[in-house]
C-alpha cells in the first residue's frame, strides 16, 4: 500500500469529520489528558487495516503509542483484542471513528475474499477484484482483497486496455478496436477483450489479445471455449458469479475469476473500540 497516499487520504477524511474542531471532546477533556483505546472483534473474520490504525492515530497525535496485536491477513475471533492505542484523549476520540470505519470495511472485504477463495478451492484459478469499488477507497479496498488471498485486476482505466461490449459496438468489431489500440499502445500494457460468443472468442484470438474474458457464460460453455484459446493467452470468467455458484467454476480452467461483490456489496466486519482512562 502507498503509505504517502494513505496519509493524504486520511487527512482528507479527518478534515471532513472534524471540520473546525471536535466541540464535544475539547469541552470535556483537558488538552493533555491521557487515555487508551482498544480495538475489539465482535465477530470472527480476517483482519485488515494495521497501517490505517498506525498512521491514523499518529496523524492527530504524533506521540500516540500504537500497539498492533494482529497482522493484516490474520484470522480473528470474536472477543479478540486487535490493537491498543495510548495518547491524548481528545485526539484519540477525533481519530477513532474514521479509523474504525475503514478497518471494519477493509476487514469485511478481506473476510469475503478469503471465503471466496475457500469456496472456489482451486490451485490454478485465482480470485480477483474489479473496478466496482467505493470512490476514494479503491487503494485500501484492493489492498484488503490481497490480504484476503485474492489478487487485483486493473486499478483503473489507466493501467490496462479492457475492450468491453460498448467499445466493440462503437468501434465496429473486436478486430477494429484492437487495431486502433495497437497503433499507440506501449509494449508494457496488456490488452483484454470481453467476449460473449464463440465467434468473438475466435476473433479475439486472431487479433492477438493478451487476455480473453468470458462474460456471463456458464461453466460448461467456458470449459468448451477455453480449449480453443492458445496457452499464451490468459482467460478470465466474469459476470453472474456468486458465492452460491462459485464452486461450479472451479474446474472450468480459467486463469482468473473476477468478482465485483468483493468490494461493492460487502458487509463491514463488526469491530468496536473500548476506552480506558490512563493514570
Amino acid at each position: 500500500m502507498n503509505k504517502l497516499k494513505l496519509k493524504l487520504q486520511l487527512e482528507q477524511f479527518f478534515l471532513e469529520d472534524i471540520g473546525e474542531r471536535d466541540v464535544t471532546s475539547e469541552l470535556i477533556f483537558a488538552e493533555k489528558e491521557q487515555g487508551e483505546v482498544v480495538f475489539l472483534a465482535k465477530e470472527s473474520g480476517i483482519f485488515c487495516g494495521e497501517e490505517v490504525i498506525r498512521t491514523g492515530f499518529k496523524l492527530l497525535d504524533e506521540n500516540a503509542e500504537v500497539r498492533l496485536l494482529i497482522s493484516d491477513g490474520d484470522p480473528l475471533e470474536k472477543g479478540q483484542s486487535l490493537a491498543i492505542v495510548k495518547g491524548t484523549i481528545s485526539e484519540l476520540l477525533k481519530a477513532e471513528r474514521v479509523v474504525l470505519n475503514l478497518v471494519q470495511r477493509m476487514s469485511g472485504i478481506a473476510t469475503k475474499t478469503r471465503e471466496a477463495v475457500r469456496i472456489l478451492g482451486s490451485s490454478h484459478t485465482k480470485i480477483v477484484d474489479t473496478r466496482k469499488t467505493t470512490p476514494g477507497l479503491r487503494m485500501v479496498e484492493k489492498y484488503a482483497v490481497r490480504c484476503g488471498g485474492g489478487l487485483n485486476h486493473r486499478f483503473g482505466l489507466y493501467d490496462a486496455v479492457m475492450i468491453k461490449d460498448n467499445h466493440i459496438s462503437f468501434a465496429g468489431s473486436i478486430t477494429k478496436a484492437v487495431e486502433k489500440v495497437r497503433v499507440s499502445l506501449g509494449h508494457m500494457v496488456k490488452i483484454e477483450v470481453e467476449t460473449e460468443t464463440r465467434e468473438e472468442v475466435f476473433e479475439a484470438i486472431e487479433a492477438g489479445v493478451d487476455v480473453i474474458m468470458f462474460d456471463n457464460r456458464k461453466p460448461e460453455e467456458i470449459s468448451e471455449w477455453i480449449s480453443l484459446v492458445p496457452k499464451g493467452i490468459m482467460t478470465e470468467a466474469s459476470g453472474g458469479i456468486t458465492l452460491d455458484n462459485l464452486a461450479d467454476y472451479s474446474d472450468c480452467g480459467v486463469d482468473v475469476i473476477s468478482l465485483g461483490f468483493l468490494t461493492h456489496t460487502v458487509k463491514a466486519l463488526d469491530i468496536s473500540v473500548k476506552v480506558h482512562v490512563v493514570g
